[in-house]
């Protein structure tokens, strides 16, 4: 019995201020600690799911916490304390989608790597935006509120537990956690040194419309499209295009290169197997072009060439359930909304006129977080199927418009070939909070970031990942499979 005390006690940096048990008697303003308990290593079983990708674990303080900012949040967080092995940092992972549950998974792969890490619902239950629907504070809650909120009962309860603050304070997220990452540099940018931003929906309005701008292409008569029209799209465009950037490999370095029309692709008299009706192209040409506004600026960036596989997100048999939900319950506040009646670029304007800057992250002001010493990486697969990859081009270089050179704090990395937030023919697996930890503590700045292939437990690919717009070129020997021969330039 002394034996399990003591070891619940000590940590790397020495004895924990105060027990796990101890933290549930914790006050905190607007918050109430619901569970405070320790967990051996390799017994945490998740609400749902196999409790089997959790046996690696290390031992940990586990604390749930309620937050209620307003009278109509119910801001679940979760927080884990390592028991012995904490780096002295902290970590916040973000979501997905519309959230709506503790992302588990992240917070087991924070606590791995030594961090007190800590996830929010972010102030519902349920992956839909029906929670919005009469409930302003909690869209106010999912949109930024829950996220800062978050950081602050983390820190309090870290602090108290291990007798001291963090030394550094992270956040790593993809795609809403891409934008969540976004928004606390813009709106709160002391709250973090370094964030992680992949595949940000920062343009959530843009992308759920052109959500539904696709939905409508294709479903006009004769547009139909399925996996046969998307293989057989992405082999013309991989002949047409693949051996561009120098190297034949199934993957296009800078899609931007390739010019692919699909009206190549047109059937010649009856429509049949090996082409596409007139309709059909003219539906994969509207998901490759922008939504635009009444003036022509870009309301949201078309898909890019190479990543038609992964098409069947927005451009199968249902309309993209995320970009439905906000135009029902956010945009026109009606759960029977009929997508079909959408008007372009009409409802297109009312959707970021609604959102007023509320869910979007797209503030160009990022003087304070700069100022302070933050550093942002953001990252996005050229394959994404989903957001965009333009999007995150886009709101970069409105950045640099506005700031002008930015490198020293501010470096987005494309990743070809990767689908969204990973997945598809590309490297795929990197370690992008690893080359941020040396930018912010060794003042190291990621000049490449080594990204890797694996299929089948083994490591078939190695490609570096180059800062915007720089894209990795081959050497002209050695294998293609390997990233030391290629170098990192702008074209």
């Amino acid at each position: 019995m002394l034996r399990t005390a003591l070891l619940i006690l000590c940590c790397s940096a020495g004895l924990h201020a105060a027990t796990c048990e101890s933290l549930a008697g914790l006050t905190l303003a607007d918050a109430k600690v619901t569970l405070a308990k320790p967990v051996g290593a390799g017994e945490f079983t998740p609400p749902t799911g196999s409790a089997a990708a959790y046996q690696k674990l290390p031992a940990f303080c586990r604390v749930s916490v309620t937050l209620t900012p307003s009278k109509d949040s119910d801001i679940k967080v979760e927080v884990w304390l390592p028991l012995t092995g904490w780096n002295g940092k902290y970590l916040a992972v973000g979501n997905g989608g519309w959230a709506g549950s503790i992302s588990y998974s992240a917070l087991a792969a924070g606590v791995q790597r030594g961090y007190a890490t800590s996830s929010t619902d972010t102030g519902h239950a349920g992956g839909g935006g029906s929670f919005a629907l009469g409930h302003p504070e909690k869209l106010i809650d999912y949109a930024w509120r829950s996220e800062h909120e978050m950081l602050l009962k983390a820190k309090l309860l870290l602090a108290e537990f291990y007798g001291k603050g963090a030394q550094y304070s992270y956040w790593n997220g993809c795609s809403a956690g891409g934008k969540q990452g976004l928004k606390e540099a813009q709106r709160f940018p002391e709250d973090f040194d370094g964030i992680v931003a992949g595949a940000p929906a920062a343009n959530w309005t843009g992308r759920s419309t052109q959500s539904m701008w696709i939905a409508q292409a294709v479903r006009a008569p004769g547009a139909t499209l399925g996996a046969a029209e998307f293989a057989l799209v992405h082999r013309a465009v991989m002949d047409a295009c693949d051996a561009k950037d120098g190297v034949k490999d199934g993957v296009l370095e800078n899609p931007r290169a390739c010019t692919f029309d699909p009206v190549a692709l047109g059937c010649k008299g009856d429509v049949k197997e090996g082409c596409l009706s007139g309709p059909q192209v003219e539906a994969v040409r509207k998901i490759y072009s922008a939504v635009k506004d009444n003036d022509g600026g870009v309301v949201f960036a078309g898909h890019e060439r190479g990543s038609e596989l992964g098409w069947n997100t927005m451009a199968g048999a249902r309309p993209f359930a995320i970009g439905l939900d906000h135009f029902r319950y956010v945009v026109f506040k009606d759960a029977m909304w009929d997508y079909s009646g959408i008007s372009f670029p009409k409802d297109a304007d009312l959707a970021t006129r609604t959102d007023a800057g509320l869910i979007n992250a797209l503030s160009t002001d990022l003087k304070a977080f700069i100022g302070h010493g933050g550093k942002l990486l953001q990252y996005h697969g050229w394959n994404d199927p989903q957001i965009s990859p333009g999007s995150s081009v886009d709101y970069f270089e409105s950045v640099r418009r506005v700031m002008g050179d930015v490198a020293k704090s501010y470096r987005l990395f494309m990743a070809p070939g990767m689908a969204h937030c990973g997945g598809g023919e590309g490297p795929n697996q990197f370690d992008m909070l690893g080359a941020l930890e040396q930018w912010v503590e060794q003042k190291k700045a990621p000049e490449s970031v080594l990204a890797s292939r694996v299929q089948e437990g083994k490591t078939v690919r190695t490609r570096p990942l180059c800062p915007y717009p720089q894209v990795a070129m081959y050497r002209g020997s050695g294998s293609t499979e390997d990233a030391a021969n290629f170098v990192c330039k702008a074209e």
